[in-house]
């Protein structure tokens, strides 16, 4: 389970004090697929960075199966992204030059994951995300954009990660094949049992979700319950 609690991340500017994330509390349970919509400016991104010890907050704390966030040092921190974090971004965020199953083996290298489990890993998990067996060895910058996104999931899972947190995954996307990846997020937060949350500013992708919340200027301001796909 996932719990934040009174989250708060505030700047100075100036004279000004300006709160991206202003006093935002939430509950997540294991498994679960949840959206976070909102407008440009109102605190997405900096709320992404918090959960995913991107970014630290000024007050409040996160709690992943027990364990808070605001009490860890930096290097188990550091531990916590890698191991039980996975991101999924709009851009993609893959390595050009290397291959969908290299990148896939990219994380489980740095975790110490063996070269054999790894690539066996890899390649189960890219059949997971329909990708086509022929495209595992091609190069990611020859892929279109929704084989790329397919990887970046596939990837995202390498460590088998608590969570998810994917920043506008459908945003470099055609509509119908951002339809496919967030139908493929539904079906693998089943699968996996992984708690996967999507920050995105279509209203109409955010319905797909079980959850649904509304971020503006910094709060949570309500929670539409939605209709689950599954």
């Amino acid at each position: 389970m996932i719990v934040v609690k009174d989250l708060v991340r505030q700047f100075k500017s100036g004279d000004r004090t300006i709160k991206p994330v202003n006093g935002v509390s939430f509950e997540l349970e294991k498994g679960s697929l949840a959206s976070i919509v909102g407008k440009s400016g109102s605190g997405k991104s900096t709320l992404l960075s918090l959960l995913g010890a991107l970014d630290k907050p000024t007050s409040g704390d996160v709690v992943v199966d027990g364990v808070s966030l605001a009490g860890l040092p930096d290097g188990k921190l550091t531990e916590y992204r890698r191991r039980d974090i996975g991101f999924v971004f709009q851009q993609f965020n893959l390595i050009p030059n290397l291959s969908a199953v290299d990148n896939v083996m990219l994380p489980m290298e740095f975790a110490g994951v063996r070269k054999a489990a790894r690539l066996q890993r890899a390649k189960e998990l890219l059949e997971q995300v329909q990708l086509d067996p022929e495209k595992h060895s091609r190069r990611t910058n020859r892929l279109s954009g929704g084989e790329q996104q397919r990887v970046a999931i596939a990837r995202a899972l390498a460590n088998e990660p608590k969570l998810i947190l994917a920043d506008e995954p459908t945003g470099n996307l055609d509509e119908q094949t951002g339809e496919h990846i967030i139908e493929l997020l539904s079906s693998l937060s089943r699968d996996h049992n992984t708690t996967i949350l999507v920050v995105t500013h279509d209203r109409s992708l955010a319905k797909k979700t079980e959850r649904c919340f509304r971020l503006q200027q910094g709060r949570l301001t309500e929670e539409v319950r939605t209709e689950s796909r599954r």
